[in-house]
């Protein structure tokens, strides 16, 4: 009975543990499209299309709900995959809701007007990809007015933490924090709009100092799909729990198994 979660890389993996730590009693199928990875540099209709194998791939093995743990895929993918149509009994749900949600104090099933929120200056921390998407602004203007969105595209990060070398990623961070400041000099609120972010949130908070609120995916996703759970029970699907990948296990279990500090074995997808 597993939920699938989907990331190009590992970077999904701060939402897998997550949702393991607030559900323990649900199973979930980790699938990383590592072979294609970073998804972030490539344009829309190439994630469209890797997105849409994975999650069919997911589907196939029993998960009834896939959880886009990407927000690249999220942004470039999402919308289209549900415009498109999705088999009987199955959904597909992005990462973008659960922040949107947390930041307008609003839930997602409130269809009235957008109104003001107490927040009106916002930096978005994301990949290239999701940046030219502006799929958080689309999202977010449905429910708030008024709300300043400056956006950085984080180029580099992606690739330092797959590779281990936070270092380089600690310093890439301070210098897109730098940028953002740059065109927006007081924040109140970071949306850190890529899974693998939360691994820097430190280090995005320390950049960005003490009096800005930093928003990471990790629990309020969590939160989130263990509300729609509640709701949808139907949504546990038959399929067996785990780790794959599309690329090599031994490497990407020996990163992961880093990632996460515990002992992850992906097996071939």
């Amino acid at each position: 009975m597993a939920v699938g979660i989907f990331d190009s890389g590992l970077g999904g993996l701060t939402v897998l543990n997550a949702a393991q730590k607030h559900l323990p009693d649900v199973d979930f199928l980790y699938y990383a499209d590592n072979a294609h990875a970073p998804y972030g540099v490539r344009n829309a209709d190439d994630i469209y299309q890797l997105t849409r194998k994975a999650v069919q791939d997911l589907w196939a093995r029993g998960c009834n709900l896939v959880i886009l743990a990407c927000n690249t895929a999220s942004a470039a993918a999402l919308r289209r995959m549900q415009e498109e149509g999705v088999p009987e009994g199955k959904r597909v749900l992005g990462v973008f809701v659960p922040l949107i949600e947390a930041l307008t104090e609003r839930q997602w099933g409130d269809n009235s007007p957008p109104r003001e929120v107490a927040v009106k200056h916002v930096a978005l921390f994301a990949t290239p990809a999701t940046v030219s998407s502006r799929a958080f602004q689309r999202e977010l203007a449905f429910r708030a007015i008024g709300v300043d969105v400056e956006a950085q595209a984080c180029g580099g990060v992606v690739d330092a933490i797959e590779e281990g070398d936070m270092i380089l990623a600690e310093a890439l961070v301070r210098s897109h924090v730098d940028a953002l400041k740059r065109k927006m000099p007081e924040p109140q609120a970071a949306i850190l709009g890529c899974t693998h972010y939360p691994l820097m949130a430190d280090a995005f908070q320390k950049a960005l100092g003490q009096d800005v609120q930093v928003f990471s995916q990790g629990d309020l996703v969590a939160e989130s799909l263990g509300d729609y759970l509640q709701r949808h029970p139907n949504m546990l699907g038959d399929g067996a729990g785990g780790f794959v990948t599309t690329g090599k296990p031994s490497f990407v279990s020996d990163r992961a198994t880093q990632f996460l500090r515990r002992q992850i074995a992906f097996e071939a997808a």
